[in-house]
């Protein structure tokens, strides 16, 4: 069901909320997937919500309950009583709950986690101590681990017995008495296999990753070798978990949505927009406007102190937001390249030179395209001093879309070095840098061309 049949079928889920029992909604959604629920549930108000949520049979709520936003689910659980909630907490996938709880406020966690069997407890408060942003935070512990020393027939039976409780039964690991990762064994080649051979002979070097490496790092890596999961040690070797691809998929959109904010020049929210109270959104807007209104401000102090000179040549005023225009829009677009690059390995480091050339030549040449342009509005406006004026606007262009572009590639660089998200020199940073520098040079060439009367 697409999102614009999930909004067409709402109102009479309203209705039915309204109107029915806990059996009539039960019913009813019977046929829904879990993802279409979840995305009723995420239409609801919270009181519609959690009566929506007690009318669904024990296994889909909670297999709803897995998919729904973070917060949202934290407050239905707060609204509806851990007591009520607790099995379906408890029979939620590892990662998902673990989420979950690190989400609650301290006195409602204790009070789920006492409501959940001891095993299951332990389980969510290992991996909620993880920190954030770290493979640990994200893996699962349901996954299926067999011996070294079993048969492809032992294996695939153990396979069968414990399926419903894992995460996935296509990647399975080979582990020693010590819980220690040994090797990889695929759901396909177990059953390819002939029944009496070993794990032993049939399993594969294992590629992890280990609990304290950063998130994005096992995305990459999970999208590299196009593995469905990656399992996850400590630093001993002992198997902790694994990342499945669905929860790789959830870390490249947060990473996205993160990047998109900084691009923006936009502090990354702590929850979806509508769930963002409006305190926290002028908050994450107001730190990067103020910061990009003080830069702004020395521009129009450079422009203060040649004020005398725009005097002397008014028509100079004209060209100002074409300037600041070109070099801003340049140094964007550069950042934009180079930060995309940076985010899918097309460009390291390691290749500055290389990128100082390429943006060299390209600045130069689309900083003369568009000051060609300028000439041809400056002799067509048919401007007093319009020869002077065309070769100012040339200069200031070529000088200022060629800055643009290597301060805009330059600097997500740096902040690779830095160890600082290299989004946060995206369109605006580079936009207000750009614009101060191409107001500097163009009163700066403008001086030059129209010195002052003797």
């Amino acid at each position: 069901m697409t999102r614009a049949l999930v909004r067409l079928v709402l109102p009479d889920v309203q209705d039915l909320l309204r109107e029915g029992t806990a059996d009539d909604v039960a019913a009813a959604l019977a046929p829904f997937h879990p993802a279409d629920v979840a995305e009723l549930i995420g239409q609801l108000d919270d009181e519609q919500a959690a009566q929506l949520v007690l009318g669904l049979e024990p296994q889909k709520r909670t297999d709803v309950f897995e998919l729904l936003e973070v917060p949202l689910a934290a407050r239905l659980l707060e609204r509806i009583g851990p007591k009520e909630l607790a099995p379906t907490v408890a029979a939620m996938a590892s990662d998902d709950r673990a989420d979950l709880v690190a989400a609650l406020p301290d006195a409602l966690e204790a009070q789920v986690m006492a409501a959940m069997p001891a095993e299951d407890r332990e389980e969510a408060l290992e991996l909620a101590g993880y920190p954030e942003g770290t493979a640990g935070a994200i893996m699962t512990a349901d996954y299926v681990h067999l011996s070294p020393d079993e048969t492809a027939r032992d294996a695939i039976e153990h396979i069968r017995q414990v399926a419903r409780k894992r995460e996935t039964i296509y990647a399975t690991y080979v582990v020693d008495q010590d819980e220690r990762l040994l090797g990889a064994v695929s759901l396909e080649t177990l059953i390819l296999a002939p029944p009496d051979e070993t794990l032993r002979e049939i399993m594969i070097p294992p590629i992890y990753g280990k609990v304290d490496d950063d998130q994005e790092a096992v995305v990459e890596k999970l999208r590299h070798y196009d593995f469905l999961a990656l399992p996850i040690v400590d630093a001993a070797g002992i198997m902790q978990g694994i990342v499945t691809y669905d929860d790789a998929y959830d870390v490249a959109e947060e990473e996205a949505t993160e990047d998109a904010h900084l691009m923006g020049g936009v502090s990354p929210l702590p929850a979806p927009y509508f769930e963002t109270s409006l305190p926290n959104i002028v908050r994450a807007r107001a730190l990067w406007l103020s910061i990009l209104f003080f830069t702004e401000l020395f521009g129009g102090s450079i422009l203060r102190q040649f004020e005398h000179t725009l005097e002397r040549v008014v028509a100079l005023v004209f060209f100002l937001p074409l300037i600041i225009a070109s070099g801003g829009n340049s140094g964007a677009q550069s950042a934009t390249l180079v930060i995309r690059g940076l985010a899918v390995g097309d460009v390291e480091p390691k290749d500055v030179w290389r990128i100082v050339r390429r943006e060299l030549a390209s600045g130069l040449t689309l900083g003369a395209l568009l000051g060609l342009y300028g000439i041809g509005v400056a002799t067509l406006w048919g401007l007093d001093d319009a020869p002077k004026i065309a070769v100012v606007v040339l200069v200031t262009l070529v000088a200022v879309v060629v800055g643009g572009s290597l301060l805009g590639s330059l600097m997500p660089l740096l902040m690779v070095r830095l160890k600082i998200d290299p989004a946060i020199t995206s369109s605006p940073l580079v936009t207000c840098l750009v614009d101060v520098l191409g107001i500097l040079v163009y009163v700066l060439v403008a001086g030059a061309v129209f010195p002052p009367p003797a």
